[in-house]
């Protein structure tokens, strides 16, 4: 058994996960890492990030680790620029930095539209493609030295490997990658002119993408040569986790926002609101992070005088429990940082609707965690308007059972709900199992791997009661035309 373990990393914007995990998905050893640096998702010190990394690695039992088959990443999306060696030269950005969006458009012009089909995008967001454009527009002799474009955890496996590579996953929320052919787009290249050489060969996620250097290895106390999968974006690798080889199903994936992910067959299954990715375990998959969800209940529960949202809900919860659909009349739309899927629209940040002097901090608790429901909501009825179609709810709703109830009610759908706490850290596990051959689909890993479910019904009251009080919100959060 031994030599069947694998090295699982989960890199978030509040911590690293490091584990070490057995091909039943048992974790037998794991490490913590926080990071203050990284807190706000817009920015990031990348050698911070390295050093991050090695002391949650090196922190897991010494004969353990040097038992290792297999080492796979899961990583929140973002930039990293580097010289040729894996050395930053610019401050790491993260998955919330929108540095550069005006001036990629300003660049595309009247091939917006065209560039939009080819990077399976409704809207154009932040990335490496306008984050390039605007170190190179503020920092011209700085981006000359930038040899290498990478997502946090493609410098991570370089780091690890001195390979440069990119799941085509990842690779999709670059701006830079026509994802139907699952490689860079030369028109586009082009047209920003960015050099091709300054980014990574494009990869499947269970490819191995090389093996430990040997210093590395050494640094790490890992076996010298231990096989690195391609991995993939921590709510991707979520929620190929949950699904597995599923294809009938919706991944929701909850952390600071929600990420939605539903495998389809083909590219045009994909509504035009819906991001288009390669999915992790092959074919296809459509949906996209919401805008703020969990970071707005961890931010009001902040204002709130609490640590955190789970500290609130611990003094609240009773009361959030007790309050009937609507929360009093108080609407909140928890978008502080601007809607993402469906809507894409970065002016439609956090909202406050409908307060009155008999509000207390239950109400506006319950109000966000209703708000952050009716956000997912709006994406999944369009990935699946058959209410039919189960919803995998994973991640930091999953874990409260107030929380999982509500979003079933206010889905009005059954709601899988998957007990396992880390799953991008589990799906950071999988991939290592199958990219190191100890399992050989992503069917047996899941029937090995036996993540333990919970099927929760909607409330038909409390259901019927949001059906009215949805419509309400959408009314009261779209901007007028």
């Amino acid at each position: 058994m031994a030599a069947e373990l694998v090295i699982a990393i989960d890199v978030g914007s509040s911590a690293v996960r490091a584990a070490i995990v057995d091909p039943t998905g048992r974790v037998l050893a794991s490490k913590r890492q926080s990071r203050p640096d990284s807190l706000s998702g817009v920015t990031f010190d990348a050698s911070l990030l390295w050093e991050q990394v090695r002391d949650a690695v090196t922190a897991l039992p010494a004969d353990l680790r040097r038992s290792a088959a297999g080492l796979a990443i899961a990583a929140h999306i973002g930039t990293v620029f580097t010289d040729v060696d894996f050395e930053p030269v610019a401050e790491g950005l993260g998955w919330a930095d929108s540095s550069g969006v005006d001036l990629l458009a300003s660049r595309l012009g009247e091939s917006t539209g065209t560039a939009l089909a080819a990077i399976g995008r409704a809207a154009l967001t932040g990335g490496p493609a306008a984050a390039a454009l605007a170190l190179r527009e503020r920092d011209a002799h700085g981006f000359a030295g930038v040899r290498r474009i990478l997502s946090p955890k493609d410098y991570l496996v370089g780091r690890l490997t001195g390979v440069a590579a990119a799941d085509h996953t990842g690779a999709a929320y670059s701006g830079l990658s026509d994802v139907r052919q699952r490689d860079w787009s030369g028109w586009l290249l082009e047209l920003l002119d960015i050099d091709r050489a300054l980014l990574p060969n494009q990869v499947a996620s269970t490819a191995i993408v090389g093996g430990l250097t040997t210093a590395i290895a050494e640094f790490l106390g890992l076996p010298a040569g231990l096989p690195v999968v391609a991995g993939g974006p921590d709510g991707s690798m979520g929620a190929a986790y949950v699904l597995a080889g599923r294809r009938d199903a919706i991944a929701d994936v909850a952390g600071t926002t929600d990420v939605l992910v539903r495998p389809i067959a083909a590219p045009d299954a994909a509504p035009a609101e819906a991001m288009l990715n390669p999915y992790i375990l092959g074919d296809w998959a459509a949906g996209g992070a919401t805008g703020m969800t969990g970071g707005a209940l961890n931010r009001w529960a902040v204002l709130l005088g609490e640590a955190d949202a789970a500290a609130a809900l611990d003094r609240f919860g009773d009361g959030v429990a007790s309050m009937a659909p609507g929360a009093d009349g108080l609407i909140v739309r928890p978008t502080l940082s601007g809607s993402r899927f469906p809507r894409w629209n970065p002016a439609e940040v956090g909202l406050v609707d409908g307060q009155l002097d008999s509000h207390g901090p239950a109400h506006f608790l319950r109000a966000v965690v209703e708000g952050a429901s009716y956000v997912v909501r709006e994406g999944i009825d369009l990935l699946a308007p058959d209410t039919g179609v189960e919803v995998v709810l994973a991640g930091g709703a999953a874990r409260s059972p107030l929380l999982a109830q509500l979003r079933a009610d206010v889905l009005g759908r059954a709601v899988h709900v998957c007990a396992e706490p880390d799953v991008s850290l589990m799906g950071a596990a999988l991939l290592a199992l199958l990219g190191s051959g100890i399992h050989s689909s992503a069917e047996e890993a899941a029937a090995a791997m036996d993540a333990r479910w919970t099927v929760l019904e909607p409330d038909r009251r409390a259901a019927s009661r949001y059906e009215d009080l949805y419509g309400r919100w959408r009314a009261a959060t779209t901007p007028a035309t």
